[in-house]
Formats: C-alpha cells, structure tokens, sequence
C-alpha cells in the first residue's frame, strides 16, 4: 500500500510537471526516447490506470497526447480533424486499457495501435458522409436517393451560413483553403476551422433525421 502511495505522488508530480510545460494546443513534436527508467514508470503508471487512478490516467495523456496526435495528423493531415481524433483515442485508452497486457507489445506501440484504427475509422466516415451527387434535372432519382437528398436539403439548413459557404466553395467549387480564404476575406486556418464546424454540424444533422450514407462526390447547396 505504501508503495502505491509513493507512485501515485510521483506520478501526480510528473503529471503536474507535464502541464505546465504543456501549451494549449496539440504540437507534432517526435516522442523522446526513454530510458529504462522512464519505461519503468510508465509501466506504473498503466498498471494504477488499469486500477481507475486518475493521476495516472493523467499521466499517460500528458505523456503520450502529443506523440498520438503527431501520428494522428501524418494520416488524417488536418490539424482541427487530428485534435478532435486524439481527444476520442484517449477517451477510448480509458474503456480499453484493461486489455493491454504488459506482456505484449510496449505500451506506446499499443497505444498507437488505437490511434491508427481511430484515424482509419475516421477517414472512413469522412468519405462517406450522405451528402448528394449533382444530378441533371431530367433525370429521376430513386426513391431512396431522393429521401435522402430531401434529408440532405433539411441538413443543411441546420448549418451556419458561413460554414456552408465553405462547404460549398471546398466540395462544389474546389477551391483550396488558401484561395476560400482569400475569397472570403478569412484566414486560411478560419477557414479550415469553418470547415471542419460545417462538416461536423453537418454529420450530425444527418445522423439526428436518420440519412443513410451516399458516396461522397460533390456537395450542393
């Protein structure tokens, strides 16, 4: 028990040394090499998270936030995107980790192993948001397509303006995050901010009026 107690304070310690050092915002900085040492702690650190330690479930996200969202980002290559994709792997490390066995691989190797598969699920949903092909008007469209176009069309209305304006001006258009921003007077990350908002106001709208999924190719507004 006492030595529980002295790694929950050392890990506390190291977590809150973490913090401080840490900005407000994700950097893709490479994850230092560790020592023997430090893979001893670490070690730790995941046996008392498996036991529902929050200091050492802080711990491990001070430790390995950035290191996850640098490997995110090389995949999804959008910074808003890669936050959102790291913040849902730790939130997932917190119901999986009575699976990672010591024994196994080492535990950032298990670690980014999720955050692959995260990345991965989330390309996949990206292509496939129900959104509607542009089609000429004389030819009709199937029922189905045509509920879901109708579900589109009320989807949209729940998105901001300004964030379809981008959607519009990115899928439509084709127009870069540079070119929408100088168009639109922003700055290329507003933009790329508004488009992520969009895109996410915009699947949930869907999910919310029951739309099923139609490959993405254009979207109209």
């Amino acid at each position: 028990m006492k030595d529980r107690g002295e790694d929950q304070a050392a890990l506390r310690l190291r977590a809150d040394r973490l913090e401080a050092r840490r900005s407000n915002h994700f950097t893709r900085r490479p994850r230092a090499a560790t020592s023997a040492r430090e893979e001893a702690l670490v070690a730790r650190a995941v046996a008392a998270a498996q036991r529902g330690d929050h200091d050492a479930q802080r711990f491990l996200y001070l430790r390995f936030a950035d290191h996850v969202y640098g490997y995110v980002r090389a995949i999804i290559r959008d910074d808003h995107e890669a936050e959102d994709v790291t913040q849902l792997v730790f939130a997932k490390l917190l119901r999986v980790l009575d699976r990672y066995e010591p024994a196994g691989v080492p535990f950032s190797r298990w670690l980014l192993r999720l955050a692959h598969n995260a990345a991965v699920d989330h390309l996949r949903a990206v292509r496939t948001v129900p959104v509607a092909e542009v089609r000429p008007v004389e030819e009709p469209d199937d029922d189905d397509a045509g509920e879901r176009l109708r579900s589109l069309r009320l989807a949209l209305e729940a998105v901001p303006d300004d964030q379809r304006q981008v959607l519009v001006l990115h899928h439509v258009a084709g127009l870069s995050a540079p070119e929408i921003a100088e168009r639109l007077g922003r700055s290329p990350s507003s933009v790329h901010s508004l488009h992520h908002r969009g895109r996410r106001t915009l699947r949930a709208a869907l999910v919310e009026l029951g739309a099923g999924p139609v490959t993405l190719h254009q979207l109209a507004a």
